[in-house]
């Protein structure tokens, strides 16, 4: 097991410096001026000059490239020309709140869907099984943005001052705020990179808020998450069930199942020990690709409830022509993506010995 984990390992790092000339390669190519895109009106040819030359884009490409890898090198993301802070502050600040909901809206596909793909595939053609496929069909079918404006309706406009009201946007309430880590445990003189590690921890409320005692306000944070993350969740939601369905019936056809129904096992054991084990592969495979597009950041659910992550960010940077922060955070999504997939890889191996090096 450890040679294949190796191995996986190994063939990743290619995959990741491939990710990083692309990247640099593809803010490149984004169209538009980044001197325009900021100062706007106020953008003269001497203003932009000087532009161009502070931020060294005047030099030849592959310049530019490896003054971009001496950057990473040194673990220095470099600094927006939009908003002149440092990429790594503004990761600190917004990657926790697309992690959050990322993990929330996965939990909520994977709990519901896989448990509808199962019973789906077990009643196979009953009334159930129509109607988690009809669910399935109108989950994949209906935007995200349409999807995110029903329930805010629904939960904070018909339902509002009732048990069941929900907020409608934002990650905290007014009056609610989650103290950070390096208060709580007075590390305030705290630098480098373990300061950096501890805010990043603390802004992610729902956990903060739980490890240090805040409970009203992990629950409060929670609760804004709540639509957020079923809005987010529910086209993953149905692709999961979707494939969970067709995997389980492929594996309830095969002859070793109709060996342990022949033997006396209970249906229980039959489907859940013995067939839904060996559906996992493309269970895992599917949960891993949903949860790799869910943190490459969702645009459009966190602008309808105002949530202030890596997908909103990396939209406003494009628009901006922010090369900086376009490639700050593409290549932390990418790598992202990539270790997922790893992750993905390696369970292979964890659930199907076959999968592993003789």
């Amino acid at each position: 097991m450890i040679t294949f984990i190796i191995r996986r390992v190994v063939v990743t790092i290619p995959v990741l410096i491939g990710i990083v000339f692309l990247v640099f390669a593809l803010a490149r190519i984004v169209p538009g001026d980044p001197c325009r895109a900021v100062l706007g009106e106020r953008a003269t040819d001497a203003l932009c000059n000087d532009f161009i030359v502070r931020y060294g884009l005047d030099q030849p490409i592959p310049v530019q490239f490896v003054s971009y890898l001496q950057q990473l090198a040194s673990g220095d993301l470099g600094v927006s020309i939009k908003h002149s802070r440092p990429v790594t502050t503004l990761l600190v600040e917004r990657l926790p709140t697309t992690i959050e909901l990322t993990l929330l809206a996965m939990l909520f596909a994977t709990v519901i869907g896989v448990p509808l793909g199962l019973i789906s595939a077990y009643r196979r053609n009953s009334p159930i099984d129509v109607g988690t496929m009809v669910f399935a069909n109108l989950g994949v079918s209906i935007p995200v943005f349409v999807l995110g404006l029903m329930l805010v309706f629904l939960f904070a406009i018909i339902l509002k001052d009732t048990p069941f009201s929900l907020p409608p946007s934002g990650r905290l309430s007014s009056g609610v705020s989650v103290v950070p880590l390096a208060e709580v445990w007075g590390l305030k003189d705290l630098e480098g990179l373990p300061r950096v590690l501890l805010d990043f921890v603390s802004g992610l409320y729902i956990f903060t808020g739980v490890i240090t005692g805040q409970w009203a306000a992990a629950a409060d944070a929670f609760r804004h998450l709540i639509l957020p993350a079923v809005a987010l969740g529910t086209i993953p939601l149905a692709i999961i069930a979707r494939i969970t369905r067709s995997s389980l019936l492929e594996v309830l056809g095969l002859d070793y199942v109709r060996t342990a129904r022949a033997k006396g096992l209970g249906e229980r054991a039959v489907v859940l020990r013995h067939a839904t084990r060996n559906a996992l592969l493309p269970i895992v495979t599917i949960i891993g690709l949903q949860l790799g597009l869910l943190l490459s950041g969702a645009v459009l659910t966190e602008t309808v409830f105002n949530l202030a992550g890596v997908g909103r960010s990396l939209f406003e940077a494009i628009s901006g022509r922010d090369y900086v922060v376009i490639q700050g955070f593409t290549l932390l999504i990418a790598m992202g993506y990539v270790l997922i997939n790893l992750a993905v890889d390696i369970s292979y191996g964890l659930l199907d010995p076959r999968v592993r090096p003789q």
